[in-house]
């Protein structure tokens, strides 16, 4: 005669709570690049993240509060993404990505003034519609991840 397990109700409420606390309680992270590569990411000044990841087939952009669901997200075939590459000739270092999205292009850029005592960093994304400036939003100057620099994608026009 095989045993029976005794139901009981205690047990299984308690299981119930211990695995809907584990759930609240898990981080969530939305703007993470995971398995893919992290080509730039920063903390803005105002507490929001900017991240760039490419997915191989994709290059895909994140703009929003950190650790919270991105208020934008944008996955864009490779093919039609751009970069600007230095030349290794004069005092700004810089590179950037472009990553349209129909009539708005964002513009995530890294540069640094190689003659500077600091070298301070500047970065950000600018956001352009129908090529006009519309907003620059820069990098807190913190933890800035940048792995733009030779990047294979199309030389920006």
């Amino acid at each position: 005669m095989k045993n029976k397990a005794l139901y009981k109700p205690a047990q299984h409420r308690l299981l119930i709570i211990a695995a809907v606390v584990a759930a609240l309680c898990a981080p969530t992270v939305y703007a993470d690049c995971g398995k893919n590569k992290t080509l730039f990411s920063c903390p803005t000044i105002k507490g929001k993240k900017i991240e760039v990841c490419d997915s191989e087939k994709t290059i895909d952009y994140s703009f929003g509060k950190a650790q919270k669901k991105p208020e934008i997200v944008i996955k864009i075939p490779r093919e039609k993404v751009s970069t600007f590459q230095w030349a290794g000739i004069g005092r700004y270092e810089s590179y950037t990505i472009d990553i349209p999205n129909g009539n708005v292009n964002y513009n995530v850029f890294w540069s640094v003034d190689r003659l500077s005592e600091d070298h301070p960093v500047e970065a950000g994304v600018n956001v352009l519609t129908d090529q006009n400036l519309l907003t620059t939003v820069n990098c807190s100057g913190e933890d800035i991840v940048n792995n733009i620099q030779g990047v294979n994608l199309k030389a920006a026009e």
